[in-house]
């Protein structure tokens, strides 16, 4: 199951991730996204994964079909919160943190979850680098 929340801040595309996630949900992930990009020139993400079961084979072909499309648009990403307990997914956000160097990615406990969306609902950096610029 994908939920989108609240963020609270226009440029944050907020999403709750939890048990069975199908192509139905990842297709409306990608859609806030994609709305999100048209409205601002760079966003951030707030990604909780709960207690994830499995994705099926169709929401992972569409993730990485999407994904693959992304990689010449990463200067539109600016932070990326990932919040979890689990030690694979901080594991792997690491990863991507040294891959996509473009974005600034971080992994938070449950319980810092205020933390997490706060840091990533800070403007990004407008063209000259003043941060608070939103288009």
């Amino acid at each position: 199951m994908l939920e989108l929340l609240p963020s609270g801040a226009a440029h944050v595309v907020a999403i709750r991730v939890s048990g069975r996630v199908d192509a139905h949900d990842l297709q409306r992930a990608i859609d806030a996204i994609e709305s999100t990009k048209k409205a601002y020139p760079r966003i951030s993400l707030y990604v909780e994964i709960d207690d994830i079961r499995w994705m099926t084979f169709t929401a992972f072909l569409r993730d990485l079909g999407y994904g693959l499309t992304q990689i010449g648009d990463m200067g539109r990403y600016y932070r990326a919160a990932t919040v979890s307990d689990k030690h694979w997914i901080r594991h792997l956000v690491r990863l991507e943190n040294h891959v996509f160097r473009s974005m600034e990615m971080r992994t938070f406990r449950i319980r810092d979850k205020q933390a997490a969306m706060e840091w990533a609902s800070q403007p990004p950096p407008d063209h000259d680098g003043r941060e608070g610029a939103m288009a």
